[in-house]
Protein backbone atom coordinates (compact mmCIF):
# COMPACT_ATOMS: atom_id res chain seq x y z
CA UNK A 1 0.00 0.00 0.00
CA UNK A 2 1.52 3.32 -1.04
CA UNK A 3 1.02 6.82 0.31
CA UNK A 4 1.61 10.10 -1.48
CA UNK A 5 4.16 11.20 1.08
CA UNK A 6 5.25 10.32 4.63
CA UNK A 7 3.71 12.03 7.66
CA UNK A 8 5.07 15.51 8.23
CA UNK A 9 6.86 16.34 11.44
CA UNK A 10 4.63 17.89 14.06
CA UNK A 11 4.69 21.66 14.08
CA UNK A 12 6.56 23.68 16.71
CA UNK A 13 3.21 24.82 18.05
CA UNK A 14 2.37 21.23 18.94
CA UNK A 15 5.77 20.63 20.50
CA UNK A 16 5.36 23.59 22.83
CA UNK A 17 2.00 22.28 23.95
CA UNK A 18 -0.11 24.95 22.29
CA UNK A 19 -3.50 23.58 21.28
CA UNK A 20 -4.10 23.77 17.55
CA UNK A 21 -7.42 23.86 15.75
CA UNK A 22 -6.69 20.70 13.79
CA UNK A 23 -8.94 18.09 12.19
CA UNK A 24 -8.95 15.21 9.74
CA UNK A 25 -11.38 14.13 7.04
CA UNK A 26 -11.61 10.69 5.44
CA UNK A 27 -13.53 10.45 2.16
CA UNK A 28 -14.62 6.98 1.00
CA UNK A 29 -15.34 7.63 -2.65
CA UNK A 30 -16.31 5.46 -5.58
CA UNK A 31 -12.76 4.80 -6.76
CA UNK A 32 -10.49 5.78 -3.87
CA UNK A 33 -10.16 6.59 -0.19
CA UNK A 34 -8.67 9.91 0.82
CA UNK A 35 -7.34 11.38 4.07
CA UNK A 36 -6.85 15.11 4.54
CA UNK A 37 -5.40 16.59 7.73
CA UNK A 38 -5.44 20.34 8.17
CA UNK A 39 -5.42 23.15 10.67
CA UNK A 40 -6.98 26.58 10.79
CA UNK A 41 -4.74 29.41 9.67
CA UNK A 42 -6.54 32.70 10.09
CA UNK A 43 -9.63 32.67 7.90
CA UNK A 44 -8.31 29.78 5.83
CA UNK A 45 -6.98 26.26 6.30
CA UNK A 46 -3.50 24.80 5.84
CA UNK A 47 -3.27 21.24 4.59
CA UNK A 48 -0.75 19.22 6.60
CA UNK A 49 -1.28 15.86 4.94
CA UNK A 50 -3.11 14.54 1.90
CA UNK A 51 -3.14 10.78 1.31
CA UNK A 52 -5.02 8.87 -1.37
CA UNK A 53 -5.39 5.13 -1.97
CA UNK A 54 -7.26 3.56 -4.91
CA UNK A 55 -10.10 1.23 -3.94
CA UNK A 56 -12.56 0.51 -6.79
CA UNK A 57 -15.74 0.27 -4.71
CA UNK A 58 -17.89 1.65 -7.50
CA UNK A 59 -16.65 -0.98 -9.95
CA UNK A 60 -18.64 -3.52 -7.94
CA UNK A 61 -21.45 -1.40 -6.51
CA UNK A 62 -22.58 0.12 -9.82
CA UNK A 63 -22.89 -3.29 -11.50
CA UNK A 64 -23.15 -5.88 -8.71
CA UNK A 65 -24.96 -3.71 -6.16
CA UNK A 66 -22.70 -4.81 -3.31
CA UNK A 67 -19.33 -4.00 -1.74
CA UNK A 68 -17.35 -7.27 -1.82
CA UNK A 69 -15.58 -8.58 1.25
CA UNK A 70 -12.23 -8.18 -0.48
CA UNK A 71 -12.82 -4.43 -0.82
CA UNK A 72 -14.06 -4.17 2.76
CA UNK A 73 -10.86 -5.83 4.00
CA UNK A 74 -8.78 -3.46 1.87
CA UNK A 75 -10.63 -0.47 3.30
CA UNK A 76 -10.11 -1.70 6.86
CA UNK A 77 -6.38 -2.04 6.19
CA UNK A 78 -6.17 1.49 4.78
CA UNK A 79 -8.15 2.96 7.68
CA UNK A 80 -5.81 1.25 10.15
CA UNK A 81 -2.86 3.03 8.50
CA UNK A 82 -4.78 6.31 8.47
CA UNK A 83 -5.38 5.98 12.21
CA UNK A 84 -1.62 5.80 12.72
CA UNK A 85 -1.10 8.97 10.68
CA UNK A 86 -3.89 10.76 12.56
CA UNK A 87 -2.31 9.77 15.88
CA UNK A 88 1.06 11.08 14.72
CA UNK A 89 -0.51 14.46 14.12
CA UNK A 90 -2.48 14.48 17.40
CA UNK A 91 -5.70 15.06 15.46
CA UNK A 92 -8.51 15.47 18.01
CA UNK A 93 -11.42 15.04 15.60
CA UNK A 94 -11.99 13.02 12.45
CA UNK A 95 -14.95 13.20 10.07
CA UNK A 96 -15.47 10.13 7.88
CA UNK A 97 -18.00 10.22 5.08
CA UNK A 98 -18.93 8.04 2.12
CA UNK A 99 -20.62 8.96 -1.13
CA UNK A 100 -22.40 7.33 -4.06
CA UNK A 101 -20.78 3.87 -4.18
CA UNK A 102 -21.52 3.18 -0.51
CA UNK A 103 -24.93 4.84 -0.65
CA UNK A 104 -26.07 2.56 -3.48
CA UNK A 105 -24.71 -0.68 -2.00
CA UNK A 106 -27.24 -3.24 -0.77
CA UNK A 107 -24.91 -4.13 2.11
CA UNK A 108 -24.39 -0.50 3.11
CA UNK A 109 -25.59 -0.92 6.68
CA UNK A 110 -23.43 -4.00 7.26
CA UNK A 111 -20.45 -2.17 5.78
CA UNK A 112 -20.95 0.83 8.09
CA UNK A 113 -21.39 -1.46 11.09
CA UNK A 114 -18.15 -3.28 10.20
CA UNK A 115 -16.25 0.02 10.00
CA UNK A 116 -17.54 1.06 13.41
CA UNK A 117 -16.78 -2.27 15.08
CA UNK A 118 -13.32 -2.76 13.62
CA UNK A 119 -11.96 0.78 13.34
CA UNK A 120 -14.05 2.90 15.71
CA UNK A 121 -14.93 5.25 12.82
CA UNK A 122 -18.61 6.18 12.55
CA UNK A 123 -19.24 7.01 8.89
CA UNK A 124 -21.86 9.37 7.52
CA UNK A 125 -23.29 8.55 4.09
CA UNK A 126 -23.74 11.77 2.14
CA UNK A 127 -26.73 12.37 -0.09
CA UNK A 128 -26.56 14.69 -3.09
CA UNK A 129 -28.04 17.35 -0.82
CA UNK A 130 -25.20 16.95 1.69
CA UNK A 131 -22.64 17.32 -1.10
CA UNK A 132 -24.35 20.48 -2.33
CA UNK A 133 -24.52 21.93 1.20
CA UNK A 134 -20.80 21.60 1.87
CA UNK A 135 -19.67 22.61 -1.61
CA UNK A 136 -21.92 25.68 -1.81
CA UNK A 137 -20.95 26.86 1.68
CA UNK A 138 -17.25 26.42 0.95
CA UNK A 139 -17.47 28.25 -2.38
CA UNK A 140 -19.16 31.16 -0.63
CA UNK A 141 -16.28 31.23 1.85
CA UNK A 142 -13.44 30.60 -0.60
CA UNK A 143 -14.51 33.17 -3.20
CA UNK A 144 -16.04 35.86 -0.99
CA UNK A 145 -13.21 38.34 -1.62
CA UNK A 146 -12.56 37.59 -5.31
CA UNK A 147 -15.86 36.63 -6.93
CA UNK A 148 -19.31 38.22 -6.37
CA UNK A 149 -21.09 34.93 -5.76
CA UNK A 150 -24.13 36.53 -4.09
CA UNK A 151 -24.71 38.72 -7.13
CA UNK A 152 -24.84 35.94 -9.69
CA UNK A 153 -27.10 33.14 -10.84
CA UNK A 154 -24.95 30.03 -10.83
CA UNK A 155 -24.98 26.36 -11.64
CA UNK A 156 -22.55 24.59 -9.32
CA UNK A 157 -21.60 21.00 -10.08
CA UNK A 158 -19.41 18.44 -8.36
CA UNK A 159 -18.32 15.62 -10.64
CA UNK A 160 -17.14 12.48 -8.93
CA UNK A 161 -16.42 8.93 -9.98
CA UNK A 162 -19.99 7.84 -9.22
CA UNK A 163 -22.25 10.85 -9.59
CA UNK A 164 -22.75 14.38 -10.84
CA UNK A 165 -24.27 16.55 -8.12
CA UNK A 166 -25.80 19.80 -9.35
CA UNK A 167 -27.27 22.85 -7.66
CA UNK A 168 -28.69 26.10 -9.02
CA UNK A 169 -28.17 29.25 -6.96
CA UNK A 170 -30.07 32.48 -7.50
CA UNK A 171 -28.21 35.39 -5.88
CA UNK A 172 -26.93 33.10 -3.13
CA UNK A 173 -30.14 31.13 -2.57
CA UNK A 174 -30.61 27.50 -3.56
CA UNK A 175 -33.40 26.90 -6.05
CA UNK A 176 -32.90 23.19 -6.45
CA UNK A 177 -30.34 20.43 -6.36
CA UNK A 178 -30.15 16.87 -7.59
CA UNK A 179 -27.72 14.05 -8.19
CA UNK A 180 -27.39 12.33 -11.54
CA UNK A 181 -26.14 8.77 -11.91
CA UNK A 182 -23.21 10.06 -13.92
CA UNK A 183 -19.57 9.91 -12.96
CA UNK A 184 -16.22 9.32 -14.57
CA UNK A 185 -16.04 5.71 -13.36
CA UNK A 186 -19.57 4.93 -14.57
CA UNK A 187 -18.74 6.36 -18.00
CA UNK A 188 -15.50 4.40 -18.17
CA UNK A 189 -17.38 1.19 -17.37
CA UNK A 190 -19.92 1.96 -20.07
CA UNK A 191 -17.18 2.63 -22.63
CA UNK A 192 -15.60 -0.74 -21.84
CA UNK A 193 -18.89 -2.47 -22.75
CA UNK A 194 -19.26 -0.74 -26.12
CA UNK A 195 -17.92 -2.01 -29.42
CA UNK A 196 -17.05 0.07 -32.45
CA UNK A 197 -14.67 2.88 -33.33
CA UNK A 198 -13.57 5.63 -30.95
CA UNK A 199 -15.97 8.05 -32.65
CA UNK A 200 -18.86 5.60 -32.31
CA UNK A 201 -18.05 5.06 -28.63
CA UNK A 202 -18.05 8.80 -27.96
CA UNK A 203 -21.39 9.18 -29.78
CA UNK A 204 -22.94 6.29 -27.83
CA UNK A 205 -21.74 7.66 -24.49
CA UNK A 206 -22.99 11.10 -25.50
CA UNK A 207 -26.45 9.62 -26.16
CA UNK A 208 -26.37 7.93 -22.75
CA UNK A 209 -25.43 11.16 -20.99
CA UNK A 210 -28.10 13.09 -22.90
CA UNK A 211 -30.73 10.64 -21.66
CA UNK A 212 -29.48 11.10 -18.10
CA UNK A 213 -29.80 14.86 -18.56
CA UNK A 214 -33.41 14.66 -19.76
CA UNK A 215 -34.90 14.87 -16.28
CA UNK A 216 -32.49 17.66 -15.34
CA UNK A 217 -33.66 19.59 -18.40
CA UNK A 218 -37.28 18.98 -17.40
CA UNK A 219 -36.93 20.39 -13.88
CA UNK A 220 -34.27 23.01 -14.62
CA UNK A 221 -35.30 26.44 -13.26
CA UNK A 222 -36.37 29.14 -15.69
CA UNK A 223 -33.38 31.28 -14.89
CA UNK A 224 -30.64 33.05 -16.84
CA UNK A 225 -27.35 31.62 -15.63
CA UNK A 226 -24.36 33.91 -15.33
CA UNK A 227 -21.73 31.23 -14.82
CA UNK A 228 -21.15 27.51 -14.40
CA UNK A 229 -18.72 26.39 -11.69
CA UNK A 230 -17.40 22.84 -11.69
CA UNK A 231 -15.68 21.52 -8.57
CA UNK A 232 -12.80 19.29 -9.59
CA UNK A 233 -9.43 18.51 -8.04
CA UNK A 234 -8.65 15.36 -10.03
CA UNK A 235 -8.65 16.40 -13.67
CA UNK A 236 -8.52 20.21 -13.54
CA UNK A 237 -4.78 20.40 -12.81
CA UNK A 238 -4.03 18.58 -16.09
CA UNK A 239 -6.36 20.42 -18.46
CA UNK A 240 -3.66 22.95 -19.31
CA UNK A 241 -1.57 20.15 -20.80
CA UNK A 242 -4.40 19.11 -23.10
CA UNK A 243 -5.44 22.64 -24.06
CA UNK A 244 -1.87 23.91 -24.40
CA UNK A 245 -2.73 26.85 -22.18
CA UNK A 246 -0.49 27.48 -19.20
CA UNK A 247 -2.22 30.57 -17.80
CA UNK A 248 -5.42 30.66 -15.85
CA UNK A 249 -7.60 33.18 -14.07
CA UNK A 250 -7.11 33.57 -10.33
CA UNK A 251 -8.95 30.80 -8.46
CA UNK A 252 -10.36 29.25 -11.66
CA UNK A 253 -9.43 27.41 -14.84
CA UNK A 254 -11.76 28.91 -17.42
CA UNK A 255 -12.45 26.15 -19.94
CA UNK A 256 -13.89 27.14 -23.32
CA UNK A 257 -16.04 24.83 -25.42
CA UNK A 258 -13.49 24.68 -28.27
CA UNK A 259 -10.82 23.68 -25.76
CA UNK A 260 -13.03 20.93 -24.36
CA UNK A 261 -13.63 19.54 -27.87
CA UNK A 262 -9.92 19.67 -28.67
CA UNK A 263 -8.95 17.95 -25.42
CA UNK A 264 -11.42 15.13 -26.05
CA UNK A 265 -10.13 14.64 -29.59
CA UNK A 266 -6.58 14.30 -28.25
CA UNK A 267 -7.34 11.46 -25.81
CA UNK A 268 -10.36 9.62 -27.18
CA UNK A 269 -8.42 7.00 -29.15
CA UNK A 270 -5.47 6.69 -26.77
CA UNK A 271 -4.87 4.18 -24.00
CA UNK A 272 -4.30 5.38 -20.42
CA UNK A 273 -0.63 4.49 -20.82
CA UNK A 274 -0.32 6.61 -23.96
CA UNK A 275 -2.05 9.53 -22.25
CA UNK A 276 0.31 9.18 -19.30
CA UNK A 277 3.35 9.12 -21.56
CA UNK A 278 2.36 11.97 -23.91
CA UNK A 279 0.75 14.40 -21.45
CA UNK A 280 2.38 13.43 -18.12
CA UNK A 281 -1.00 12.61 -16.58
CA UNK A 282 -0.96 9.88 -13.88
CA UNK A 283 -2.36 6.65 -15.25
CA UNK A 284 -5.09 6.39 -12.56
CA UNK A 285 -6.33 9.81 -13.75
CA UNK A 286 -5.78 9.02 -17.43
CA UNK A 287 -8.06 5.98 -17.11
CA UNK A 288 -11.08 8.22 -16.51
CA UNK A 289 -10.18 11.45 -18.29
CA UNK A 290 -11.94 10.51 -21.54
CA UNK A 291 -15.23 10.01 -19.68
CA UNK A 292 -14.64 13.28 -17.85
CA UNK A 293 -14.20 15.19 -21.11
CA UNK A 294 -17.25 13.55 -22.70
CA UNK A 295 -19.36 14.72 -19.74
CA UNK A 296 -17.91 18.25 -19.98
CA UNK A 297 -18.64 18.48 -23.69
CA UNK A 298 -22.24 17.37 -23.11
CA UNK A 299 -22.50 19.87 -20.26
CA UNK A 300 -21.80 22.67 -22.72
CA UNK A 301 -24.67 21.41 -24.86
CA UNK A 302 -27.04 21.32 -21.91
CA UNK A 303 -26.24 24.80 -20.65
CA UNK A 304 -25.53 26.62 -23.90
CA UNK A 305 -22.59 28.11 -22.03
CA UNK A 306 -19.42 29.46 -23.68
CA UNK A 307 -17.17 28.26 -20.89
CA UNK A 308 -17.07 26.56 -17.52
CA UNK A 309 -15.18 27.82 -14.48
CA UNK A 310 -13.29 24.89 -12.96
CA UNK A 311 -12.41 25.34 -9.29
CA UNK A 312 -9.66 23.03 -8.07
CA UNK A 313 -10.91 21.92 -4.69
CA UNK A 314 -12.68 18.87 -3.29
CA UNK A 315 -15.62 17.81 -1.20
CA UNK A 316 -13.19 16.54 1.46
CA UNK A 317 -11.55 19.97 1.65
CA UNK A 318 -14.97 21.61 1.92
CA UNK A 319 -15.92 19.32 4.83
CA UNK A 320 -12.56 20.00 6.51
CA UNK A 321 -13.00 23.76 6.19
CA UNK A 322 -16.53 23.54 7.56
CA UNK A 323 -15.27 21.63 10.59
CA UNK A 324 -12.21 23.81 11.26
CA UNK A 325 -13.60 27.24 10.49
CA UNK A 326 -17.22 26.68 11.43
CA UNK A 327 -18.20 28.16 8.10
CA UNK A 328 -21.49 29.94 8.44
CA UNK A 329 -23.16 31.89 5.73
CA UNK A 330 -24.66 35.24 6.55
CA UNK A 331 -27.98 34.97 8.38
CA UNK A 332 -29.77 35.71 5.14
CA UNK A 333 -28.32 32.53 3.63
CA UNK A 334 -28.70 30.20 6.62
CA UNK A 335 -29.98 26.63 6.41
CA UNK A 336 -33.63 27.53 7.06
CA UNK A 337 -33.72 30.25 4.41
CA UNK A 338 -31.93 28.03 1.90
CA UNK A 339 -34.46 25.25 2.43
CA UNK A 340 -37.38 27.66 2.19
CA UNK A 341 -35.91 28.99 -1.06
CA UNK A 342 -35.81 25.41 -2.38
CA UNK A 343 -39.38 24.81 -1.13
CA UNK A 344 -40.63 27.87 -3.03
CA UNK A 345 -39.03 26.59 -6.21
CA UNK A 346 -40.69 23.19 -5.69
CA UNK A 347 -44.04 24.95 -5.25
CA UNK A 348 -43.57 26.71 -8.58
CA UNK A 349 -42.59 23.45 -10.24
CA UNK A 350 -45.80 21.79 -9.03
CA UNK A 351 -48.02 24.82 -9.84
CA UNK A 352 -48.90 25.44 -6.18
CA UNK A 353 -50.76 28.58 -5.12
CA UNK A 354 -47.65 30.15 -3.61
CA UNK A 355 -49.47 33.11 -2.05
CA UNK A 356 -51.69 30.68 -0.14
CA UNK A 357 -48.80 28.44 0.92
CA UNK A 358 -46.77 31.41 2.12
CA UNK A 359 -49.71 32.85 4.08
CA UNK A 360 -50.53 29.51 5.71
CA UNK A 361 -46.86 29.10 6.65
CA UNK A 362 -46.75 32.56 8.22
CA UNK A 363 -49.91 31.88 10.24
CA UNK A 364 -48.51 28.52 11.36
CA UNK A 365 -45.25 30.18 12.39
CA UNK A 366 -47.16 32.71 14.51
CA UNK A 367 -49.05 29.94 16.30
CA UNK A 368 -45.84 27.93 16.79
CA UNK A 369 -43.87 30.85 18.21
CA UNK A 370 -46.57 31.61 20.77
CA UNK A 371 -47.38 28.04 21.81
CA UNK A 372 -44.09 26.13 21.48
CA UNK A 373 -43.37 26.29 25.20
CA UNK A 374 -46.83 25.08 26.13
CA UNK A 375 -46.60 22.28 23.56
CA UNK A 376 -43.08 21.19 24.51
CA UNK A 377 -41.69 21.98 21.07
CA UNK A 378 -38.13 23.13 20.33
CA UNK A 379 -37.03 25.97 18.07
CA UNK A 380 -35.51 23.44 15.67
CA UNK A 381 -38.94 21.86 15.16
CA UNK A 382 -40.13 25.03 13.42
CA UNK A 383 -38.23 24.09 10.26
CA UNK A 384 -40.37 20.97 9.73
CA UNK A 385 -43.54 23.03 10.12
CA UNK A 386 -42.37 25.76 7.73
CA UNK A 387 -41.40 23.31 4.99
CA UNK A 388 -44.64 21.35 5.40
CA UNK A 389 -46.53 24.66 5.26
CA UNK A 390 -45.03 25.58 1.90
CA UNK A 391 -45.36 22.09 0.45
CA UNK A 392 -48.69 20.89 1.86
CA UNK A 393 -50.61 21.38 -1.40
CA UNK A 394 -48.10 20.06 -3.95
CA UNK A 395 -50.15 16.87 -4.27
CA UNK A 396 -52.80 18.87 -6.16
CA UNK A 397 -50.43 18.59 -9.13
CA UNK A 398 -51.47 14.92 -9.32
CA UNK A 399 -55.15 15.40 -8.47
CA UNK A 400 -57.07 17.68 -6.14
CA UNK A 401 -58.95 14.72 -4.73
CA UNK A 402 -56.94 13.20 -1.86
CA UNK A 403 -54.20 15.69 -2.65
CA UNK A 404 -52.91 15.46 0.94
CA UNK A 405 -51.94 11.83 0.26
CA UNK A 406 -50.23 12.79 -2.98
CA UNK A 407 -48.36 15.54 -1.11
CA UNK A 408 -47.09 12.99 1.38
CA UNK A 409 -45.83 10.77 -1.43
CA UNK A 410 -44.06 13.56 -3.36
CA UNK A 411 -42.40 15.08 -0.29
CA UNK A 412 -41.28 11.65 0.86
CA UNK A 413 -39.10 11.38 -2.24
CA UNK A 414 -37.63 14.88 -2.12
CA UNK A 415 -33.92 15.33 -1.46
CA UNK A 416 -33.59 18.34 0.84
CA UNK A 417 -30.01 19.10 1.81
CA UNK A 418 -28.84 18.38 5.35
CA UNK A 419 -32.15 16.72 6.25
CA UNK A 420 -32.20 13.03 7.12
CA UNK A 421 -34.61 10.54 5.60
CA UNK A 422 -36.56 10.52 8.87
CA UNK A 423 -36.82 14.33 8.89
CA UNK A 424 -38.16 14.29 5.33
CA UNK A 425 -40.70 11.64 6.31
CA UNK A 426 -41.78 13.87 9.21
CA UNK A 427 -42.33 16.80 6.85
CA UNK A 428 -44.27 14.55 4.47
CA UNK A 429 -46.54 13.39 7.32
CA UNK A 430 -47.12 16.90 8.67
CA UNK A 431 -48.17 18.00 5.19
CA UNK A 432 -50.45 14.98 4.77
CA UNK A 433 -52.35 15.67 7.98
CA UNK A 434 -53.23 19.27 7.15
CA UNK A 435 -56.69 17.88 6.31
CA UNK A 436 -58.85 14.76 6.58
CA UNK A 437 -57.88 11.88 8.91
CA UNK A 438 -55.39 12.50 11.74
CA UNK A 439 -52.19 10.41 12.12
CA UNK A 440 -52.78 6.68 12.50
CA UNK A 441 -50.38 3.79 12.97
CA UNK A 442 -52.04 2.11 9.99
CA UNK A 443 -50.47 4.84 7.82
CA UNK A 444 -47.17 3.35 6.66
CA UNK A 445 -45.00 6.48 6.54
CA UNK A 446 -46.20 7.74 9.90
CA UNK A 447 -45.74 4.33 11.48
CA UNK A 448 -42.12 4.23 10.24
CA UNK A 449 -41.21 7.13 12.55
CA UNK A 450 -39.74 6.85 16.02
CA UNK A 451 -42.18 7.45 18.89
CA UNK A 452 -40.84 10.91 19.76
CA UNK A 453 -41.00 11.95 16.09
CA UNK A 454 -44.63 10.80 15.89
CA UNK A 455 -45.49 13.12 18.78
CA UNK A 456 -43.81 16.07 17.04
CA UNK A 457 -45.73 15.26 13.85
CA UNK A 458 -49.02 15.27 15.75
CA UNK A 459 -48.34 18.64 17.36
CA UNK A 460 -47.08 20.32 14.19
CA UNK A 461 -49.80 18.91 11.93
CA UNK A 462 -52.41 20.13 14.45
CA UNK A 463 -50.96 23.64 14.08
CA UNK A 464 -50.84 23.36 10.27
CA UNK A 465 -54.49 22.22 10.14
CA UNK A 466 -55.59 25.35 11.98
CA UNK A 467 -53.38 27.65 9.90
CA UNK A 468 -54.67 26.13 6.66
CA UNK A 469 -58.27 26.57 7.82
CA UNK A 470 -57.60 30.26 8.38
CA UNK A 471 -56.98 30.69 4.65
CA UNK A 472 -59.67 28.35 3.30
CA UNK A 473 -60.65 30.90 0.66
CA UNK A 474 -57.04 31.26 -0.58
CA UNK A 475 -57.59 35.03 -0.37
CA UNK A 476 -55.19 35.87 2.53
CA UNK A 477 -57.91 37.83 4.31
CA UNK A 478 -56.32 37.70 7.78
CA UNK A 479 -53.71 40.45 7.92
CA UNK A 480 -52.57 39.80 11.47
CA UNK A 481 -53.00 36.96 13.95
CA UNK A 482 -52.65 37.35 17.72
CA UNK A 483 -52.56 34.57 20.29
CA UNK A 484 -54.17 35.15 23.68
CA UNK A 485 -55.30 32.99 26.60
CA UNK A 486 -58.77 32.90 28.20
CA UNK A 487 -59.63 32.57 31.87
CA UNK A 488 -59.61 28.80 31.64
CA UNK A 489 -56.35 28.76 29.65
CA UNK A 490 -58.13 28.23 26.38
CA UNK A 491 -56.13 29.42 23.37
CA UNK A 492 -57.76 32.38 21.63
CA UNK A 493 -56.80 33.26 18.09
CA UNK A 494 -57.58 36.88 17.30
CA UNK A 495 -57.86 37.36 13.54
CA UNK A 496 -57.50 40.94 12.32
CA UNK A 497 -59.32 41.41 9.04
CA UNK A 498 -61.50 43.94 7.25
CA UNK A 499 -63.26 41.22 5.25
CA UNK A 500 -65.75 38.48 5.94
CA UNK A 501 -64.06 35.22 6.91
CA UNK A 502 -67.19 33.11 7.19
CA UNK A 503 -65.59 30.29 5.19
CA UNK A 504 -62.48 30.35 7.40
CA UNK A 505 -64.58 30.35 10.58
CA UNK A 506 -66.54 27.29 9.44
CA UNK A 507 -63.37 25.41 8.45
CA UNK A 508 -61.68 26.38 11.70
CA UNK A 509 -64.59 24.90 13.66
CA UNK A 510 -63.98 21.59 11.88
CA UNK A 511 -60.18 21.61 12.03
CA UNK A 512 -59.54 22.75 15.61
CA UNK A 513 -60.67 19.42 17.11
CA UNK A 514 -57.37 17.69 16.43
CA UNK A 515 -55.45 20.55 18.08
CA UNK A 516 -57.65 20.28 21.15
CA UNK A 517 -57.20 16.51 21.22
CA UNK A 518 -53.41 16.77 21.03
CA UNK A 519 -52.95 19.66 23.46
CA UNK A 520 -55.87 19.27 25.85
CA UNK A 521 -56.60 22.98 25.44
CA UNK A 522 -59.71 24.53 23.95
CA UNK A 523 -59.12 26.81 20.96
CA UNK A 524 -61.36 29.74 20.04
CA UNK A 525 -61.37 32.14 17.09
CA UNK A 526 -62.31 35.79 17.48
CA UNK A 527 -62.52 38.30 14.64
CA UNK A 528 -61.20 41.81 15.11
CA UNK A 529 -62.39 44.08 12.27
CA UNK A 530 -59.72 46.52 11.10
Amino acid sequence: MGYNNPPMEKSDKTKTGEILNRAGVIDIGSSSIKLIIGEAEGADIRILEHLKNPVPIGRYTFYKGIIPQESINQILEILAKYKEVLAAYDVPKVVLFATTAVREARNRDIFLDTLLRKTGFRAEVFTAGDVVYYIDSYIHHKLKDTYPIHEKNLLIAELGAGSLDVSVMEKGFTLFHMGLALGTLRVRQLMAKLSGSAAETVDAVGEYIENEFLYLKHVFPDIDLDDVILIDETFGPYLGRLTERAGREEKFFKLQIDEAKKALALVVDKSPQEIEREYKIPVETAENITGYLIILNNFFGLLKSRYIYILETSLAEAVLANDLLGIELAKRYNKTNQLISAAKFICKRYSVDLAHSKHVTELARTIFDNLKGQLGLLDDDALYLLLAGYLHDIGSFVHNRSHHKHSEYIIGYLNLFRLSEQEIRMIACIARYHRKAPPMNSHLLYNSLDRDKKIIVQKLSAILRVANALDSSHRQKIKKLEIKYGKNQEVILVAHTAKSIALEEADFADKKDFFEEVTGSKMLLKVSPD
